[in-house]
């Protein structure tokens, strides 16, 4: 497969099924808020932080690692072996969820059994659903290496939907149910996402005049399972070897990604309450980050690690190939600019607005904004910091990722301190400043491998964080112009008022936008030709 071909498959995973990603996001987005009015804020600190935290932490522990290796292989590899490999991340599950569950229930401060009911079953059903979810992951991971795009997105957005639609009927049917709601869908969660890929694939191998089924290593749903064979090794153990040095990684990266919770649920920082306040603040930040950045950085980092060879610098390598990892590397990292530069100017003077409008007087009062706001600055680190890395990650060679990890445990160490220092002195908004640290340091990492990368090549990707003073005199304008917006118009003086400071804001984009189609001709030309082009989505079919 060419590279060219590989950029458009990758383009089309990350572009084509953004639009209806958005309206199943939305439809959520809309359920959650109706979820929102009929619960305590210590039912939403103990299910969004604590039990969510189990699930994610058991499922970054047993899959992360296996998955980047796994897509790190080139196309000639045995994948019966690959298969294999994938397979363990069951028993590593099982055995994660096991672990974290007994700290869960036996370490941990348990809620008051008034306030919030049934927490032991919550904890052992949340730990059940990462299990249920990993024995999907051989069919997931066959679907998103060979860039199944429209079946990533349908599944994992119709199972958002369905288990917002469950919540939100027990919320109003069995209020007294408590932590039984969410374990139950949280589980309905995971077999509704499992089963979207099994059955899709199933279908796919018994259609013999599917164009897709040629390019499969599999021609019937059994090769799927784990097998044994005495020719050869139960696992490729080149594979084998590269994730155990990206499970290092990935403990690290968990804590950093994660460690504003680590630290909530461990030294009990904040109460269950403020810990639901923070989390809705922070679920409606990163909710761009996981609409734009995440998909894209999913899909560009298949691309770079199929267009690149790890265990080669840019000069030994095809030059068409790294001239055209340079060249998008450069436009995605503008994109991004752009991207956590607008939320961050406008962000800044909607902030309490939006809280007010999705939450009420719960959200919008005390230290919402102020925790919004810092949340704009970090979107924009987090945008820069999700390309950069997609980029280092897959260009890494096996040494240079062990490397990395000292730095990232030196990184963990002091974010975790950090955290409980500036949580003690200025309150929740001391999780999203560790975090902005944390991510600052790790951007400078990856643009040191970049520079390193590309220094002996005529190519300068970190020209894309560039921009023109033009564009930055707007981006000031308009910053300008909407907090005076604010300041008059919002958000004590009726929604007249409150339609006036969007109507300011909407002008202020509009200006914004413009100033971007005029200034930055070459990323216009790259999301027309890539991104939005059906020149590379006719290669897709």
């Amino acid at each position: 497969m060419g590279s060219q071909e590989v950029l458009g498959q990758a383009a089309r995973l990350a572009s084509s099924g953004l639009l209806l990603q958005v309206l199943f996001r939305l439809i959520t987005f809309v359920l959650n808020a109706f979820i929102l009015r009929f619960l305590s804020k210590e039912i939403v600190g103990i299910v969004n932080v604590r039990l969510t935290l189990l699930y994610s932490t058991t499922i970054f522990l047993a899959r992360e690692a296996f998955r980047r290796a796994c897509l790190s292989g080139g196309a000639q590899r045995d994948w019966s072996q690959t298969l294999n490999l994938l397979w363990l991340t069951v028993p590593l599950g099982v055995f994660w969820s096991l672990l974290l569950g007994w700290v869960w229930l036996q370490l941990l401060e348990v809620p008051d059994p008034n306030v919030v009911p049934h927490y032991g079953t919550g904890v052992v059903l949340f730990g059940l659903s990462a299990v249920v979810e990993l024995l999907g992951e051989p069919f997931s991971f066959l679907a998103q290496a060979h860039m199944f795009v429209k079946l990533k997105v349908l599944a994992e957005s119709m199972s958002v939907i369905l288990k917002s639609v469950l919540t939100a009927l027990l919320v109003l049917w069995l209020p007294h149910w408590g932590l039984y709601i969410f374990s139950l869908a949280q589980l309905f969660y995971t077999a509704v996402l499992v089963l979207c890929y099994v059955i899709y694939l199933i279908k796919l191998l018994h259609s013999p005049e599917s164009t897709k089924q040629l390019t499969l290593p599999v021609s019937k749903i059994a090769q799927l399972l784990p097998s044994i064979s005495r020719s050869r090794a139960f696992v490729n153990w080149k594979e084998a070897k590269l994730t155990w040095s990206f499970f290092k990684q990935s403990f690290l990266k968990q804590i950093l990604t994660e460690g504003e919770r680590y630290v909530m649920t461990f030294l009990n920082v904040l109460n269950f309450g403020d810990q639901g306040v923070y989390d809705i603040v922070n679920n409606l930040g990163s909710l761009v980050a996981r609409l734009i950045f995440q998909p894209i950085e999913e899909s560009f980092y298949i691309f770079f690690a199929k267009v690149l060879e790890r265990e080669k610098d840019a000069t030994l390598q095809k030059q068409e190939d790294v001239a055209m990892a340079a060249a998008v590397l450069e436009s995605l990292l503008k994109l991004a600019l752009l991207t956590g530069l607008t939320i961050t100017i406008f962000g800044f003077a909607y902030s309490q607005l939006a809280l007010d409008i999705y939450g009420g007087a719960m959200l919008s009062s005390g230290s919402g904004p102020l925790l919004m706001r810092a949340y704009c600055l970090y979107v924009l680190l987090l945008a820069i910091n999700g390309v950069t890395e997609c980029f280092t990650f897959a260009a890494m060679s096996k040494e240079e990722v062990d490397r990395y990890n000292f730095t990232m445990l030196a990184l963990s160490s002091s974010f975790l301190v950090l955290s409980y220092l500036l949580t003690s002195w200025c309150g929740s908004v001391g999780f999203i400043l560790a975090n902005c640290f944390n991510m600052g340091i790790r951007i400078t990492q990856s643009l040191y491998f970049i520079h390193h990368y590309f220094q002996v090549s005529p190519h300068r990707p970190l020209a894309g964080l560039r921009l023109s003073p033009v564009l930055l005199g707007v981006f000031a304008l308009s910053g300008g112009i909407t907090s005076v917006s604010e300041a008059l118009l919002c958000c004590e003086k009726g929604w007249l008022a409150r339609l006036a400071h969007i109507a300011v804001g909407t002008i202020c984009l509009g200006v914004t936008l413009g100033t971007v189609f005029l200034t930055e001709t070459k990323l216009i030309h790259f999301l027309r030709t890539q991104l939005g082009g059906s020149r590379l989505s006719d290669k897709m079919r």
